[in-house]
């Protein structure tokens, strides 16, 4: 993605900016010269120019005062011209980098949501809410302060220079001396400037980070008393912090005292050598003024461009960052001739799949099942075994190593993403609820689900009574991630927004764990009514749970090493026996 790729729809914004810089240009170049006119002309009674002369006789037609008043028109004229011209420049590249900034919240935002679950635990989402939010301001302020401002500047150079050469070229010659020296220090400490500001960048982001780790596991940290150990460990990367921007700063405090000093000098040689002239009487008091009002406005776009280097490094930091991100190409993606799902029946059959995270040690190898349609399936073994990533697999939050996942014949990796989630349910062990009413909650699931479906997907997830005495009822707030409620209340919201979604397979990990003997009586009740006719995958611990499924996979050392139904297993006496003999004497 390139900058201008953005600023392309907000042409015609950007075309009335420029027309308003070219204003502002003509009316700063302009400025000085009606000082020229009062001293030379008024002052001291020098003819203006034929054609200058004869345009004020027309317009201050016998008036003794004539060539006065023109001098304080043009003061006026010119200063309203600046005037206006400054608000519409301003203005427009206001409202344009305030909509580059939101489309490429936009762009970044999508792709963000479209990366796959591996790109995701691999990133920090302190960093990644930087780069939305800081970086995106940083590429704003340039569009806002410094992408018109460096043509502004630079058309005022130009003009400022062309009218010192008219006025007198060895003045400007000698005023222009100290321009490489200036260019040469500039250049310097931007690329200084612009290393410090990724460190500053890198340091915030990394602070962000630990902030928004720390409060969305705030249970964990005082459960275990750990707030003074948070409070050193935030401290110190805060010092880290404040260092990085204490040397960013004296990297760019040192630009501008130089800057500085340099154009000082440069005044001096021309007031020394201009005071001289005019001394001899070789040049007038008016030259004298003018061309140091215009050394003045000369100099002053250079420090602009310089103290502008903060601005450009900032931007060019954050579009470098945002680009990182872009450029990350999910490995999970719609393939070039993927097609939408048909509606499916329910098969889903695992096909010598084998897969690793990271492709290290494998999680599952060479793993081989079928589940018919509307079959119940749980899968069952000891922890780290893969039960939750065959899940994974069947969503494609992960692609396999080998092998393939197919649903009703067909690999996974054929559909289209939303195609093939939009027809799976899932019901997770950590319920996510969103900061929202319950009813938006449920029917996130299926938006456009009526109020009656809503409704009735509580009823049979077994929520609607505890909803309807609640202080708003389904209308109340829910905190984030759901910590207002229950786990038991959190679990039957999910589920009912499961049943809302009407999807042909559903996936439970471990619905019922964690929960209270009422509440989970309550949620197989709700799972019972809700499996009716789906395709359902089921990872339990539980065995008890799972005692009624029409198949049982045991998972052991990444491979499925037993199946059948809870009885024959038992009966077998292979692990799933002993797990279960565990359980129940336990």
């Amino acid at each position: 993605m390139r900058i201008h790729t953005l600023l392309r729809p907000h042409w015609k914004a950007l075309t009335l900016a420029l027309l308003a810089v070219v204003g502002e240009t003509f009316a700063d170049v302009l400025q000085p010269w009606p000082i020229k006119v009062v001293i030379d002309n008024v002052v001291q009674s020098k003819k203006l120019p034929g054609w200058l002369d004869a345009f004020v006789a027309g317009v201050f037609a016998g008036d003794k005062y004539a060539t006065l008043n023109f001098a304080v028109a043009a003061v006026a004229i010119i200063a309203v011209i600046g005037a206006v011209s400054g608000y519409m420049q301003k203005y427009l590249t206001t409202r344009v980098s305030q909509w580059v900034g939101h489309d490429l919240r936009r762009i970044v935002y999508q792709h963000i949501q479209r990366l796959s679950l591996a790109e995701h635990h691999e990133s920090r989402s302190g960093d990644l809410i930087m780069r939305m939010t800081s970086d995106i301001s940083a590429i704003q302020d340039f569009i806002n302060s410094a992408l018109l401002g460096i043509l502004v500047n630079l058309l005022t150079l130009v003009g400022i220079l062309g009218v010192m050469f008219y006025i007198n070229w060895r003045f400007t010659l000698l005023a222009l001396s100290i321009v490489p020296v200036l260019f040469f220090v500039v250049y310097f400490y931007t690329r200084r400037i612009k290393a410090a500001s990724r460190a500053v960048r890198k340091r915030e982001g990394e602070l962000l980070s630990g902030v928004a780790e720390v409060l969305t596991s705030i249970h964990v940290v005082q459960a275990f008393a750990r707030e003074d150990y948070e409070d050193r460990r935030f401290a110190s990367e805060s010092r880290s912090n404040v260092e990085a921007g204490l040397q960013a700063r004296s990297v760019k405090a040192r630009l501008s005292p130089i800057v500085e000093v340099t154009v000082a000098v440069g005044m001096c040689l021309v007031l020394a050598y201009g005071g001289r002239l005019a001394l001899a009487g070789q040049l007038s008091a008016g030259v004298l003024v003018v061309f140091l009002l215009y050394l003045g406005k000369l100099y002053k776009p250079i420090r602009d461009l310089s103290k502008m280097t903060d601005t450009v490094a900032k931007a060019s930091v954050g579009y470098e960052r945002i680009q990182e991100i872009l450029e990350i190409e999910s490995g999970i993606r719609n393939l070039p001739d993927a097609r939408p799902a048909r509606p499916f029946s329910g098969c889903i059959e695992f096909d010598h799949v084998s897969f690793g995270y990271h492709g290290e040690v494998p999680v599952l190898a060479d793993v081989s099942f079928r589940i018919e349609p509307g079959q119940v399936a749980a899968i069952v073994g000891p922890s780290g075994t893969g039960k939750t990533t065959i899940a994974g697999l069947i969503t494609r939050f992960y692609d396999p190593l080998s092998g393939a996942v197919r649903i009703d014949g067909t690999d996974v990796r054929e559909y289209t993403l939303k195609s093939l989630r939009d027809q799976i349910s899932i019901v997770l062990q950590d319920t996510l609820l969103f900061r929202a009413t319950i009813w938006d909650n449920i029917s996130y699931g299926r938006p456009d689900a009526s109020p009656e479906d809503t409704i009735e997907a509580a009823k049979l997830a077994n929520a609607h009574e505890f909803i309807v005495k609640l202080p708003e009822g389904y209308a109340t707030m829910v905190g984030e991630r759901g910590v207002t409620l229950s786990g038991g209340q959190r679990q039957r919201i999910a589920i009912a927004r499961a049943i809302v979604r009407n999807a042909p397979i559903l996936i439970l990990d471990e619905p019922t764990a964690g929960l209270d003997a009422a509440s989970e009586q309550a949620v197989i009740d709700a799972l019972d009514r809700l499996m009716k006719g789906r395709t359902s995958v089921v990872i339990a611990h539980h065995l008890g749970t799972i005692r009624h499924a029409d198949v049982i996979f045991v998972v052991n050392g990444s491979q499925v090493v037993e199946h059948g139904t809870h009885d024959a297993l038992l009966a077998s006496g292979g692990l799933y026996a002993e797990l279960h003999r565990i359980q129940t004497t336990g």
